[in-house]
Parts: C-alpha cells; structure tokens; sequence
C-alpha cells in the first residue's frame, strides 16, 4: 500500500536526521553508528527532532482524525465509567478500588465492618494528579499496615519508575512528615506498625537494596538490610501470606535466593533459605512452622516441596507436588487449610486444590473452568484464614470475570463480570487454537479471534498478528473490549505464542533465548505464513505488533521477512540491542546479560548482531511503519527507536510510510490515564486500519 492516500502536493516531508558519526571498535571490528548523538536527551536539537517527528507523524494521518475519533468513543461506549472493584477483606476492612465517569484515574476506598457502611476515601490519585499538576501519575506501593491505621503509597510523576513514599495516616488523612525518594516497587510493613523495608535502586536503576525504616527518624538513618551488589540480580522484599516473614528476594533470570526475616523483629539477622546455586530458581511461603518451596532442583518445570523452618536448607527438603513432564507449576497460594498451585500444561493455564487434613495430609482436585481455552489465574488472596480462593478468569471471547472458589464444595461463586456496554454479545465471536510449523518442525500455537457474521476463511480479512516472546513472558488468550473495534471491522485478530515465552513450560523459554533466539522470529514467520495459508488472512492484509522486546521481534521480523505484512506497529522497541547491551551504565543492561548474551564476548556479540534490528536494517521494502517511544522510559531509552526511525528512512528501498510518535511526558507503558492510554490505542488502531483495514 503507498505511504498516504493524500495527493503528493499534500505530503508533509519526513525529518531527516543529521548523520554524525560515532565509531568504536570491539572483538577487531570496526563501527560507526551515525545517530549516536540521539542519546542527549538534555539537547535542544534532540528534543526538535523528537518534536518534529512528532509533528511529521500527525500530519500523515491527519486524514483518520475522524476514524480516531470514532474509535476512542467506541472504546469508551464500552467501559462502564463509573465502577467499583470485588472488595477485598482483611481484618473486617472491604478494601477496593472504583473510577469515576470522566476522571482518568482510581479512587482507594474502604469500609468497616460490611459494604453498607460508610465509604473511607483513601487515596484519590485524580486528586495527586490535580496537586501535583501533573499529567503522569503512576502508583508504585499501596500497603496497609497491620493494624489498618496507616497506609503507604508512592508515586511516580513522569514515567522513569523513580518513585516517592509518604505514610498517611488513616485516622486523620494526613501525610506524615516522612517522603522517601528514589523508591522501587517493593515495600512490607513490620508487624509492629511502626517500620517497614522498602528497596531502592542504583545508579543504573537496579534494585539493590532493602532498606528498613522508623517511622519519626530521619531517612539519612535508615539501615541497609539487604544489599546484593552483583549486577546480574534484582532485589525485591515480599511477606509470607501468614504473616509471620518478610521475604527478601535477590533474583536473576535464572537464579534466586530468599532471606527471610521475622515480620515482628525486623533488627533480626536474615536467614538464608538455600543459598544460590547458578540455575537454582525458587519461591518460598510459610504456613505451621512449614516452608513450602516451589523449586526447579531437578524439575526443569518445577516441583513443590516442603522443610521445617527452623532447618530450611536444601538437605531437609521433602518432595510434596513432583515435576511432570510438559507440566510448568508457576505459583501458589497457601491458606492455612489449602493451598492452590497454579499450573499450566499444554499451554493452558489451570488451578489444582490441595486440602490439608487435621495431620496435613492432603487431597486434590482441578477446578472446572467452563471454556476449553482461557487464561485463569490469583485474583488478590491477601489472607491465610481465608476459607475461599479470588480468582480472575477471562478468554478472547469472555470478559475478566472475577470468582470466588470453595474448596471444599468445589463450586465457583461469580463475584463480578466486567461489563462491556455497547451490545456485546459473546455469541457473536468465535476463538480457536491452530498449529503452525516453523522451520525446525516445532508446532506453535496461535490463539485467534473473529466476528462470525464477518469471517470469510479466503484471505479477504485483515489480520493482527501479535507477538512478544522473551523474558519467559507467557501471552495468554485474553479478552480485549478495544479489539472488538477490529473484530467488528473484520479484522482476525491472533495472539502467538512463541518460543521465548513460557506457554509450553521452561524448555519453550531456553529455545527462545540467548543462542536460540532466532528461534523466536522464525516461529513468529511461520505463524504469520500459517495464518495466511489457512485463509484466515492475507499477507498484503496483515497487520504485526509487538512492544518492548516484542518490538525487538517485529523489527527484526521485518528485517528478514518484509513480504510477512502490509503494516506494522513496535510500541517502545528494544531494537539498538548492541549498542545498549554494551553500555553496563543503562538500566537493565547488565541484568540481561543472561537473557540476550554479553557482547563483549564474542560469541554472544555475534549471536546478538545477527538480529539486533537497527544493525540489520538494510535496502528493501518494508512494511508502513508506526513507531512508538516514551522520552522517560527506564527500560528501553527513547533514542532506540528514533535511531532506528532515522536508519530505516536512509536505508529502506520503498516508498513505505515510516513513522515515530514520542510520548514527551511519558515511560514505557504509554499514558497512565485510563482515557488517555485510550486516545493512544485509538491512534494506533487508526493507522492499521487506515493501512489494511475496513474503515466503516
């Protein structure tokens, strides 16, 4: 398809990058990457250029304003406005969240004693917004203290995922006087009401301390608890469900090691669980002086065991769940009369109950889901007394449904089923699962979705293909009220489930990283082949999508198959792999050496630049290209894809559109108001079907 619909009078002109080139050498080669200079983020002319792409990207769609329109009030026609969430209760306190028609944000609430009594607004994040005047509120910690008399939230004003703690007291709705900066995600209150730990980053963004403080003594005295200074690993502190430990996690992608510290002591030493071992990954709860560890110790998919607490080490461990082939156990849930174990075998995801006896002895079942394909898992279960297990449970057909599950009945209790407005009707779609063959002769399975009423198995309907596939990432068949905008315009719409992922247990992740990563795009190929071969749609009707390292795939997916599709969209795409792996002073980078390979050596760097997308951009056609960033973004810097922005346009052989839309307030996840995350999904709906799409 050409770049516009427009007459060539009307064509706005792409900006061009200056080209100033920056040479290195590594392993006796020599490089020169011209947009280095990107990289100034403080620099007037980057800002320009982003500005002017920015600019440029507008105008080259200016002709689906009224199509983008149409689609953000089809999304909004769908939401109810005005909502509340399943109430949550601790200690006789309904915790939940609700939205309000036209305010962006949640609203914190509980109540005492029953739902009838009367609301306590907690924590109004439109109201922070507003205070702060900012048009960025993401919430990082939201922890309630054992004796619900305070709270502590933090918040992030711009998008770096760089966030400030306050304590509120609940009493009087004020904050405390204390505000700890340069937070991360992770935070735990001590049982005594008065200390918690909270973790906090390096210079390269790297959680790497756990840190415990007083409430009424300055933040220059509070106390390393935890410090892991290898780079390779993440820290990060959570409690058992019990109450009893906090949990201190030092994590890699393929090594663990737990601590755990007594919540009602936290001056105590931390004990060490089992010491890391390279390859070792296990999770740890706590219930009747029992740990209960879900470890990959010869059990690649993993396996449940048990010790005493007093003697956790690895020699005292007793098998309680063995491993089973093709079967990943991926969590669980420990109640002090059951304990659910979230599994997934062939792809699906399911849950089996285990019910203790007086002698804790144990009986199990599988919970019945009433879909032969869905996504199911925890639901928010923050009580080891609870006699009931939440669960979330949704399919590309059926909306996030919320239930209630009694283990001893065996029976699901509904609680709520999001409500998509609009006259949707469930009947009116249809989901399969189909098999493609990539080139090494590994079946990969595609979850799909269509209109019935729309769907002609003859190539005539376009088509998204969507992708990530690494990290372990499982891309499950969710339900999408936005999809609906494409299913109801014709579009077969098809989640892939890659190597790289999970889907198929560990083995289907190690296949799809490191030396194995090509694996990754080939299986993405074929399904798009697959795709195209059955009828389900067209080469020259398909769209392709993928964010973060899923832009890493389509980019390089373009790269080696331009013919795969008509259009595609990488939402903030890791695609300057190289050149960031070897900069150890970016975010991430050094954490991921067990993910993508360390380049300076060798081997790794070759396997690297043999896909790395901006270093294998080359002179053909591509597919119309939008292109997404976040200019605060901590895990994929903005320069990534507006270097490869400027590459493609010098490169690219075509007449192809190429377009870069920044985000100059923004991180890696897009917009945090719910209506302007909209606005955005709207836009970028707008070009695919402006690219391959009906837009009636």
């Amino acid at each position: 398809m050409s770049a516009t619909t427009k007459s060539d009078a009307t064509v706005p002109t792409p900006p061009v990058a200056n080209r100033q080139p920056h040479a290195f050498s590594i392993h006796g080669r020599d490089f020169v990457d011209d947009y280095h200079w990107m990289r100034q983020k403080e620099s007037d002319e980057v800002i320009a250029h982003l500005e002017a792409e920015n600019t440029y990207t507008t105008a080259m769609l200016s002709h689906t304003e009224d199509l983008q329109e149409d689609l953000y009030n089809e999304f909004v026609g769908r939401i109810k406005q005005s909502d509340t969430s399943v109430p949550v209760e601790i200690d006789g306190y309904f915790y939940y969240s609700r939205t309000e028609e036209e305010k962006q944000y949640k609203i914190y609430c509980r109540r005492s004693g029953s739902m009838a009594s009367d609301e306590e607004v907690l924590l109004d994040l439109n109201a922070k917004a507003e205070e702060a005047k900012a048009g960025y509120v993401g919430l990082g910690v939201y922890a309630i203290s054992h004796d619900h008399r305070l709270m502590a939230y933090s918040l992030d004003l711009d998008g770096s995922e760089l966030y400030t703690i306050r304590i509120r007291n609940l009493e009087t709705g004020e904050d405390l006087d204390e505000e700890i900066t340069g937070t991360y995600y992770s935070f735990v209150w001590g049982t005594d009401n008065r200390s918690f730990l909270y973790t906090m980053v390096d210079e390269a963004h790297r959680s790497d301390k756990i840190m415990r403080h007083n409430l009424g003594t300055p933040i220059a005295d509070d106390r390393v608890v935890y410090h892991d200074p290898d780079e390779l690993f993440r820290v990060g502190v959570g409690q058992t469900k019990d109450d009893r430990f906090a949990i201190l996690v030092s994590q890699s992608s393929e090594t663990s090691e737990s601590h755990l510290l007594p919540l009602d002591d936290l001056d105590a030493a931390p004990i060490v669980v089992e010491a890391r071992r390279q390859g070792h990954l296990y999770d740890v709860d706590h219930r009747n002086a029992t740990l209960y560890i879900l470890t990959n110790h010869e059990a690649p998919d993993f396996r449940l065991m048990t010790a005493p607490v007093a003697t956790p080490g690895i020699d005292h461990w007793k098998e309680m769940v063995p491993t089973e082939p093709d079967v990943l156990l991926e969590g669980i849930d420990l109640f002090d009369s059951f304990l659910a174990l979230y599994r997934r075998a062939e792809g699906l995801t399911g849950v089996r109950i285990f019910r203790f006896s007086d002698d804790d002895s144990t009986e199990s079942h599988d919970i019945v889901f009433p879909e032969p394909t869905f996504l199911v898992h925890s639901g928010g279960n923050p009580q080891s007394s609870q006699d009931r297990l939440r669960l979330v449970y949704m399919s590309m057909t059926t909306p996030q449904t919320t239930y209630d599950y009694d283990p001893v009945a065996r029976e699901l209790h509904l609680m709520k089923q999001k409500k998509v407005l609009g006259g949707f009707n469930p009947l009116d779609y249809r989901s399969e699962r189909v098999m493609a063959e990539s080139d090494d002769g590994t079946l990969v399975p595609i979850s799909l979705v269509y209109r019935i009423d729309t769907f002609r198995q003859d190539g005539s309907n376009p088509g998204l293909l969507y992708g990530y596939g690494s990290y372990g990432i499982n891309l499950d068949p969710f339900f999408s009220s936005t999809w609906l905008s494409l299913l109801d315009r014709g579009f077969v719409c098809a989640i892939e489930h890659i190597r790289g992922g999970q889907e198929l247990g560990r083995r289907w992740y190690d296949e799809g990283k490191l030396r194995n990563k090509q694996n990754t795009f080939t299986d993405f190929i074929a399904a798009a082949r697959h795709l195209v071969g059955k009828g389900y749609t067209g080469h020259d009707r398909m769209v392709i999508q993928g964010g973060s390292a899923g832009g890493l795939l389509i980019g390089a997916v373009i790269n080696r198959a331009p013919d795969v599709a008509a259009a595609a969209i990488a939402q903030v795409p890791f695609v300057d792999v190289i050149n960031t792996m070897l900069d150890a002073s970016l975010p991430l980078t050094v954490g991921e050496y067990e993910e993508w390979g360390n380049p300076n050596e060798a081997e790794a760097f070759d396997n690297i630049l043999a896909y790395s997308p901006y270093d294998n951009v080359t002179a053909q056609r591509y597919p119309d290209l939008l292109i997404t960033a976040g200019l605060n973004d901590p895990r994929v810097q903005y320069w990534e894809p507006a270097k490869w922005t400027a590459k493609l346009r010098e490169h690219a052989d075509s007449d192809g559109l190429v377009l870069l839309k920044t985000n100059m307030g923004a991180g890696h996840g897009g917009a945090s108001g719910r209506y302007d995350l909209l606005r955005e999904t709207a836009f970028e709906y707008a070009f695919m079907i402006d690219r391959v799409g009906n837009t009636d």
